[in-house]
């Protein structure tokens, strides 16, 4: 005792053991103690017991807490050290976009808006960004400058979705509202609206562009998914509905169309995902994804670059060719997981870390990783090289619910070519002796967009 205690210290715990004794009534036991260690009454009174009293008490529950604390602290300080060990290193990541992810703080927090945030879309060529809110508009930012350009009015309820893409040479905006309709908007001619797209029931809740692939596709096919429960596909030139797609039981949320615009991923309140083949004349459904205990929210379909890493985890010999064009998918839900599914419609895996509804992904370009946002305020980034395990949690990405994220398009290095010829197109498409899909690292642009609900767009960026 005396090698771990000062005289003093020990003096100390003595009179504190002969107090608590006293006071819990073992005078016998007090007695023998003090007659061990010499305490008579002339040294150890009743005043002096009264101030010992308590103070073992005191001390044995402020160890315990501290103890909790420590182990607290070890296990924080632990998360940190393996999210260290697993990053890569900051250097490197400037260097090689395949390995960037986000980091805190955003490069820039766009404010402008006022009401919540609902989706975001970046200009495939220019550094313009589009965010559509509940306040009706949507906005222009030059997300490079952080600067707003425009506000765009005409829709008369939220604005749910907003996407560039379009026609060869002519990139369109679009935007999906509440108000039931579809508006496109020129950003060549200060986005005029140029046409309206009315035929859904129900609020719209998503709008992509379908890329050029399709048979008799020139890029100026457009899909939406609404709460009447079907798909719609559009002929922008025209203004037509060419395709009404029926088979989700409730509100269709979400649409993703392949990169070869075969095929479109569709997700509902009816709890299941499903991908359509949309060059048929009919189009039909492929695969329906069973599992989510929740509305599905949002959808991504697995770019070619990540098909060894999901190849692997659903425990395949070999990974599927890069000209095939849908071969995994990932899902996110009001069940907080995110699930991810092979062409077959069989769930490879499920990701489980966030404490709220999953309201968007995304895949890095790269193909290692899988990004998501959620009710719970975070951005997550899953490594799919490492079973998908949460590498990096943002969780001050915003101060309320996060609902979307969109990744900046690859940069376009080929000069566009007038009327989309053979060689390339203008927004963006890649050349035709490329393997449709496959991204050259050195064309990820390491950017990213979210909005939330806390009225801010920002924008995490290299």
């Amino acid at each position: 005792m005396s090698q771990i205690l000062t005289s003093r210290q020990a003096e100390e715990l003595h009179r504190a053991l002969i107090a608590y004794l006293t006071s819990n009534n073992l005078p016998n036991t007090a007695a023998a103690l003090r007659a061990e260690l010499g305490i008579g009454e002339d040294v150890f009174d009743a005043a002096t017991a009264k101030k010992y009293e308590g103070l073992l008490e005191k001390k044995w529950t402020s160890v315990v807490r501290l103890q909790k604390k420590i182990m607290e602290l070890e296990a924080r300080n632990q998360a940190l050290q393996n999210e260290l060990d697993n990053s890569t290193p900051t250097s490197r990541q400037n260097k090689d976009p395949v390995n960037w992810l986000p980091k805190s703080p955003a490069r820039h927090t766009l404010q402008s808006h006022r009401n919540p945030i609902t989706c975001v879309a970046f200009h495939p060529v220019f550094t313009s960004l589009a965010s559509g809110s509940e306040d009706q508009t949507i906005k222009i930012w030059d997300w490079e400058l952080g600067e707003l350009e425009r506000t765009i009015k005409g829709h008369t309820k939220a604005v749910l979705d907003v996407d560039f893409g379009g026609p060869r040479g002519n990139t369109l905006l679009a935007s999906c509202s509440s108000d039931l309709t579809i508006k496109l908007w020129d950003p060549s001619d200060e986005y005029k609206n140029i046409r309206t797209l009315p035929g859904h029931d129900h609020s719209v809740s998503a709008v992509r562009f379908i890329p050029s692939g399709v048979a008799g596709s020139s890029g100026n096919l457009l899909v939406s998914a609404s709460r009447d429960k079907t798909l719609r596909i559009w002929d922008v030139s025209t203004g037509y509905c060419v395709k009404t797609i029926r088979g989700h039981a409730e509100w269709v949320r979400d649409v993703c169309p392949s990169f070869d615009g075969r095929y479109v991923l569709s997700t509902s309140d009816d709890h299941t995902g499903r991908l359509w083949d949309i060059s048929l004349p009919n189009p039909e459904q492929k695969t329906t994804l069973i599992g989510h205990e929740h509305v599905v929210l949002c959808c991504a379909i697995a770019p070619p670059a990540s098909y060894p890493h999901l190849a692997s985890m659903a425990g395949m010999k070999k990974p599927p060719p890069a000209t095939s064009s849908v071969e995994f998918m990932a899902t996110g839900s009001r069940d907080k997981t995110i699930r991810l599914w092979d062409a077959r419609g069989n769930c490879i895996k499920i990701l489980v870390g966030h404490d709220n509804w999953v309201r968007g992904l995304v895949f890095h370009p790269g193909g290692k990783f899988l990004l998501s946002v959620a009710d719970d305020y975070t951005l997550r980034c899953w490594d799919l090289t490492q079973d998908g395990r949460c590498v990096k949690t943002i969780s001050d990405a915003h101060g309320h619910f996060v609902q979307c994220i969109r990744w900046a398009p690859s940069i376009v290095k080929e000069p566009s070519v007038p009327n989309g010829d053979a060689q390339g197109d203008a927004n963006g498409t890649p050349k035709k002796n490329a393997a449709p899909g496959v991204i050259d690292p050195s064309q990820i642009r390491c950017v990213i967009a979210t909005g939330s609900v806390d009225l801010n767009v920002r924008i995490f960026a290299n």
